[in-house]
Protein backbone atom coordinates (compact mmCIF):
# COMPACT_ATOMS: atom_id res chain seq x y z
CA UNK A 1 0.00 0.00 0.00
CA UNK A 2 1.89 3.37 -0.94
CA UNK A 3 -0.06 5.66 1.40
CA UNK A 4 -0.79 3.89 5.19
CA UNK A 5 -3.97 4.84 6.59
CA UNK A 6 -5.71 4.34 9.79
CA UNK A 7 -7.46 1.32 9.35
CA UNK A 8 -9.65 0.55 12.73
CA UNK A 9 -12.07 -2.74 11.59
CA UNK A 10 -12.46 -5.31 8.57
CA UNK A 11 -15.18 -6.63 7.00
CA UNK A 12 -15.05 -9.52 4.91
CA UNK A 13 -17.18 -11.64 2.65
CA UNK A 14 -16.98 -15.43 3.22
CA UNK A 15 -17.46 -17.63 0.66
CA UNK A 16 -14.78 -17.00 -1.88
CA UNK A 17 -13.09 -14.82 0.33
CA UNK A 18 -12.52 -15.53 3.86
CA UNK A 19 -13.15 -19.44 3.47
CA UNK A 20 -11.42 -21.16 0.22
CA UNK A 21 -12.93 -23.48 -2.33
CA UNK A 22 -14.01 -26.18 0.18
CA UNK A 23 -15.16 -24.03 2.47
CA UNK A 24 -12.71 -24.35 4.95
CA UNK A 25 -11.07 -21.22 7.20
CA UNK A 26 -7.15 -21.48 7.20
CA UNK A 27 -5.15 -21.93 10.18
CA UNK A 28 -3.79 -18.72 8.05
CA UNK A 29 -6.53 -16.69 7.87
CA UNK A 30 -7.20 -17.68 11.59
CA UNK A 31 -3.58 -16.10 12.45
CA UNK A 32 -4.16 -12.91 10.67
CA UNK A 33 -7.49 -12.39 12.40
CA UNK A 34 -6.12 -13.09 16.04
CA UNK A 35 -2.86 -10.40 14.39
CA UNK A 36 -5.37 -7.66 13.78
CA UNK A 37 -7.22 -7.79 16.79
CA UNK A 38 -3.28 -7.55 18.96
CA UNK A 39 -3.11 -4.06 16.89
CA UNK A 40 -6.12 -3.39 17.66
CA UNK A 41 -8.60 -3.68 14.45
CA UNK A 42 -11.83 -5.01 14.85
CA UNK A 43 -13.24 -7.91 12.56
CA UNK A 44 -16.50 -8.22 10.74
CA UNK A 45 -18.01 -10.60 8.64
CA UNK A 46 -20.92 -10.51 5.98
CA UNK A 47 -22.66 -13.09 3.81
CA UNK A 48 -25.40 -13.80 1.64
CA UNK A 49 -25.82 -17.19 3.60
CA UNK A 50 -27.92 -17.13 6.61
CA UNK A 51 -26.26 -15.96 10.16
CA UNK A 52 -26.58 -19.82 11.71
CA UNK A 53 -24.98 -20.87 8.13
CA UNK A 54 -21.84 -18.50 9.50
CA UNK A 55 -21.65 -19.91 13.10
CA UNK A 56 -18.79 -22.26 12.76
CA UNK A 57 -16.68 -19.52 11.86
CA UNK A 58 -17.66 -17.55 15.23
CA UNK A 59 -15.28 -19.75 17.71
CA UNK A 60 -12.50 -19.89 15.77
CA UNK A 61 -12.44 -16.35 14.68
CA UNK A 62 -13.72 -14.90 18.37
CA UNK A 63 -16.09 -12.53 16.74
CA UNK A 64 -17.12 -9.74 19.08
CA UNK A 65 -19.25 -8.09 16.27
CA UNK A 66 -22.78 -7.96 14.81
CA UNK A 67 -22.87 -10.72 12.15
CA UNK A 68 -24.55 -9.66 8.52
CA UNK A 69 -26.39 -12.34 7.14
CA UNK A 70 -28.66 -12.17 3.43
CA UNK A 71 -26.47 -9.57 2.89
CA UNK A 72 -27.49 -7.61 5.40
CA UNK A 73 -30.98 -7.99 5.82
CA UNK A 74 -30.12 -10.14 9.16
CA UNK A 75 -28.18 -8.71 12.19
CA UNK A 76 -27.62 -11.29 14.59
CA UNK A 77 -24.92 -11.25 17.45
CA UNK A 78 -22.50 -14.42 18.32
CA UNK A 79 -25.36 -16.03 20.42
CA UNK A 80 -27.43 -15.58 17.19
CA UNK A 81 -29.99 -13.11 19.08
CA UNK A 82 -31.59 -10.87 16.51
CA UNK A 83 -30.59 -7.62 16.25
CA UNK A 84 -32.50 -6.30 13.57
CA UNK A 85 -34.16 -7.75 10.38
CA UNK A 86 -35.12 -6.19 6.92
CA UNK A 87 -37.59 -8.38 5.22
CA UNK A 88 -39.11 -8.13 1.38
CA UNK A 89 -41.91 -6.43 0.58
CA UNK A 90 -44.58 -9.21 0.21
CA UNK A 91 -45.95 -7.54 -3.43
CA UNK A 92 -41.87 -7.68 -4.53
CA UNK A 93 -41.57 -11.39 -2.90
CA UNK A 94 -44.61 -12.13 -4.99
CA UNK A 95 -43.20 -10.75 -8.35
CA UNK A 96 -39.13 -11.54 -7.63
CA UNK A 97 -40.47 -15.31 -7.11
CA UNK A 98 -42.48 -15.43 -10.33
CA UNK A 99 -39.75 -13.85 -11.98
CA UNK A 100 -36.78 -15.88 -11.02
CA UNK A 101 -39.53 -18.96 -12.07
CA UNK A 102 -40.02 -17.70 -15.58
CA UNK A 103 -36.16 -17.06 -16.02
CA UNK A 104 -36.38 -20.81 -15.29
CA UNK A 105 -34.19 -20.67 -11.88
CA UNK A 106 -35.01 -22.57 -8.92
CA UNK A 107 -36.15 -20.79 -6.16
CA UNK A 108 -34.93 -20.66 -2.15
CA UNK A 109 -36.45 -18.41 0.32
CA UNK A 110 -35.06 -17.69 3.84
CA UNK A 111 -37.11 -16.66 6.83
CA UNK A 112 -35.64 -15.72 9.81
CA UNK A 113 -33.08 -18.94 10.62
CA UNK A 114 -35.18 -21.28 8.50
CA UNK A 115 -34.04 -22.01 4.50
CA UNK A 116 -37.12 -23.36 2.81
CA UNK A 117 -37.15 -25.25 -0.76
CA UNK A 118 -39.23 -26.93 -3.21
CA UNK A 119 -37.23 -29.73 -4.71
CA UNK A 120 -35.11 -31.20 -2.64
CA UNK A 121 -32.83 -32.87 -5.65
CA UNK A 122 -32.37 -29.47 -6.90
CA UNK A 123 -28.98 -27.83 -8.47
CA UNK A 124 -27.10 -26.83 -5.50
CA UNK A 125 -29.07 -27.66 -2.32
CA UNK A 126 -26.77 -30.74 -1.39
CA UNK A 127 -23.41 -28.25 -1.62
CA UNK A 128 -25.34 -25.69 0.21
CA UNK A 129 -26.90 -27.67 2.89
CA UNK A 130 -22.61 -29.21 3.49
CA UNK A 131 -21.39 -25.30 3.75
CA UNK A 132 -24.49 -23.87 5.71
CA UNK A 133 -24.38 -27.00 8.13
CA UNK A 134 -28.17 -27.52 8.27
CA UNK A 135 -30.93 -28.42 6.41
CA UNK A 136 -33.89 -27.00 4.60
CA UNK A 137 -37.23 -27.28 4.79
CA UNK A 138 -39.09 -28.94 2.32
CA UNK A 139 -42.52 -26.61 1.29
CA UNK A 140 -44.85 -26.73 -1.14
CA UNK A 141 -44.94 -23.29 -1.79
CA UNK A 142 -44.08 -19.94 -0.57
CA UNK A 143 -47.26 -18.29 -0.27
CA UNK A 144 -47.87 -18.31 3.91
CA UNK A 145 -44.60 -16.42 4.27
CA UNK A 146 -44.71 -13.48 1.81
CA UNK A 147 -44.47 -10.72 4.95
CA UNK A 148 -41.78 -12.88 6.36
CA UNK A 149 -39.21 -13.47 3.89
CA UNK A 150 -35.66 -12.08 4.05
CA UNK A 151 -34.07 -13.23 1.11
CA UNK A 152 -35.26 -14.75 -1.82
CA UNK A 153 -32.45 -16.49 -4.18
CA UNK A 154 -32.40 -17.80 -7.92
CA UNK A 155 -30.24 -20.35 -9.39
CA UNK A 156 -29.34 -21.91 -12.02
CA UNK A 157 -25.64 -23.27 -13.50
CA UNK A 158 -26.44 -21.92 -16.96
CA UNK A 159 -24.26 -18.41 -15.25
CA UNK A 160 -25.63 -16.27 -18.40
CA UNK A 161 -29.00 -17.06 -17.81
CA UNK A 162 -28.62 -15.78 -13.67
CA UNK A 163 -27.08 -12.74 -15.02
CA UNK A 164 -29.98 -11.62 -17.17
CA UNK A 165 -32.66 -12.49 -14.62
CA UNK A 166 -30.39 -10.10 -12.00
CA UNK A 167 -30.48 -7.47 -14.88
CA UNK A 168 -34.34 -7.93 -15.25
CA UNK A 169 -34.61 -7.86 -11.58
CA UNK A 170 -32.34 -4.88 -11.41
CA UNK A 171 -35.26 -3.24 -13.67
CA UNK A 172 -38.49 -4.73 -12.14
CA UNK A 173 -37.54 -3.34 -8.65
CA UNK A 174 -35.42 -0.85 -8.97
CA UNK A 175 -35.43 1.06 -5.69
CA UNK A 176 -38.15 -1.62 -4.04
CA UNK A 177 -35.51 -4.34 -3.34
CA UNK A 178 -31.54 -5.35 -4.02
CA UNK A 179 -31.13 -8.06 -6.63
CA UNK A 180 -27.31 -8.96 -7.08
CA UNK A 181 -25.33 -12.05 -7.69
CA UNK A 182 -23.36 -13.70 -4.60
CA UNK A 183 -22.25 -16.06 -7.07
CA UNK A 184 -22.14 -17.22 -10.64
CA UNK A 185 -24.98 -19.48 -10.23
CA UNK A 186 -26.99 -17.83 -7.38
CA UNK A 187 -29.06 -14.47 -7.74
CA UNK A 188 -30.12 -12.99 -3.85
CA UNK A 189 -33.14 -10.79 -4.11
CA UNK A 190 -33.20 -8.50 -0.63
CA UNK A 191 -35.15 -5.60 1.37
CA UNK A 192 -33.35 -2.68 -0.82
CA UNK A 193 -31.54 -1.62 2.20
CA UNK A 194 -30.24 -5.07 2.63
CA UNK A 195 -27.25 -4.87 0.62
CA UNK A 196 -23.62 -5.13 2.04
CA UNK A 197 -23.35 -0.83 1.48
CA UNK A 198 -25.49 -0.94 3.66
CA UNK A 199 -23.87 -3.33 6.27
CA UNK A 200 -20.68 -0.68 6.46
CA UNK A 201 -23.55 2.07 7.43
CA UNK A 202 -24.86 -0.02 10.20
CA UNK A 203 -20.79 -0.85 11.71
CA UNK A 204 -20.14 2.51 11.21
CA UNK A 205 -23.35 3.77 13.66
CA UNK A 206 -23.11 0.75 16.02
CA UNK A 207 -19.47 0.22 16.66
CA UNK A 208 -18.26 4.24 16.26
CA UNK A 209 -15.70 3.45 13.65
CA UNK A 210 -15.41 6.23 10.41
CA UNK A 211 -16.52 4.47 6.92
CA UNK A 212 -12.80 5.55 6.03
CA UNK A 213 -11.16 3.69 8.81
CA UNK A 214 -12.98 0.37 7.58
CA UNK A 215 -10.89 -1.86 4.82
CA UNK A 216 -13.22 -4.16 2.86
CA UNK A 217 -12.91 -7.65 1.11
CA UNK A 218 -14.84 -9.57 -0.99
CA UNK A 219 -14.75 -11.43 -4.75
CA UNK A 220 -18.59 -10.64 -6.09
CA UNK A 221 -20.38 -7.89 -7.46
CA UNK A 222 -22.40 -7.95 -4.74
CA UNK A 223 -19.65 -6.70 -3.11
CA UNK A 224 -18.58 -3.86 -4.96
CA UNK A 225 -21.30 -1.46 -2.82
CA UNK A 226 -19.43 -2.54 0.10
CA UNK A 227 -15.98 -1.46 -1.64
CA UNK A 228 -17.88 2.29 -2.18
CA UNK A 229 -18.82 3.09 1.40
CA UNK A 230 -15.58 2.11 2.89
CA UNK A 231 -12.14 3.98 3.34
CA UNK A 232 -10.37 0.56 1.55
CA UNK A 233 -10.91 -2.31 -0.42
CA UNK A 234 -9.53 -5.58 -1.65
CA UNK A 235 -10.73 -7.41 -4.24
CA UNK A 236 -9.69 -11.36 -4.45
CA UNK A 237 -8.07 -12.71 -6.59
CA UNK A 238 -10.85 -15.47 -7.97
CA UNK A 239 -13.04 -12.29 -8.96
CA UNK A 240 -14.27 -10.79 -11.69
CA UNK A 241 -12.33 -8.12 -14.12
CA UNK A 242 -15.02 -5.89 -13.21
CA UNK A 243 -15.09 -6.30 -9.73
CA UNK A 244 -11.35 -6.04 -9.43
CA UNK A 245 -11.24 -2.72 -10.82
CA UNK A 246 -13.71 -1.46 -8.26
CA UNK A 247 -11.59 -2.22 -5.73
CA UNK A 248 -8.46 -0.34 -4.08
CA UNK A 249 -6.06 -3.21 -4.27
CA UNK A 250 -6.23 -7.14 -5.25
CA UNK A 251 -5.07 -9.65 -3.87
CA UNK A 252 -4.17 -13.55 -4.39
CA UNK A 253 -7.29 -16.12 -5.04
CA UNK A 254 -9.04 -17.89 -2.51
CA UNK A 255 -7.41 -21.23 -2.98
CA UNK A 256 -4.25 -19.60 -2.50
CA UNK A 257 -4.46 -17.60 0.90
CA UNK A 258 -5.45 -14.41 -0.57
CA UNK A 259 -7.70 -13.48 2.40
CA UNK A 260 -4.66 -13.79 4.75
CA UNK A 261 -1.87 -12.58 2.54
CA UNK A 262 -4.28 -8.86 1.92
CA UNK A 263 -4.56 -8.65 5.38
CA UNK A 264 -0.87 -9.30 5.97
CA UNK A 265 0.19 -7.03 3.15
CA UNK A 266 -2.55 -3.99 3.47
CA UNK A 267 -3.69 -4.17 6.86
CA UNK A 268 -0.94 -5.44 9.10
CA UNK A 269 1.96 -3.91 6.72
CA UNK A 270 3.66 -7.30 6.38
CA UNK A 271 5.20 -7.74 3.62
CA UNK A 272 5.52 -11.98 3.79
Amino acid sequence: MAERRKISLVLADVDGTLVDEQKVLTKRAQDAVKAMRKAGIRFAITSGRPPLGMSMLFDPLDLDTPIAGFNGGLFVARDLKILTQKTVPADVARQAIDLIRDHDLDVWVYSGNDWLITKPGAPHVKREAWTVKFEPKVVTDFGDLENRIAKIVGISDDHDRVQRCEADAQRAFGQHATASRSQPYYLDITNQDANKGAVVAYLTEHLGVPAEEIATIGDQPNDVLMFKRSGFSIAMGNASDEVKGKATAVTDSYNDEGFAKAMERFILGSMT
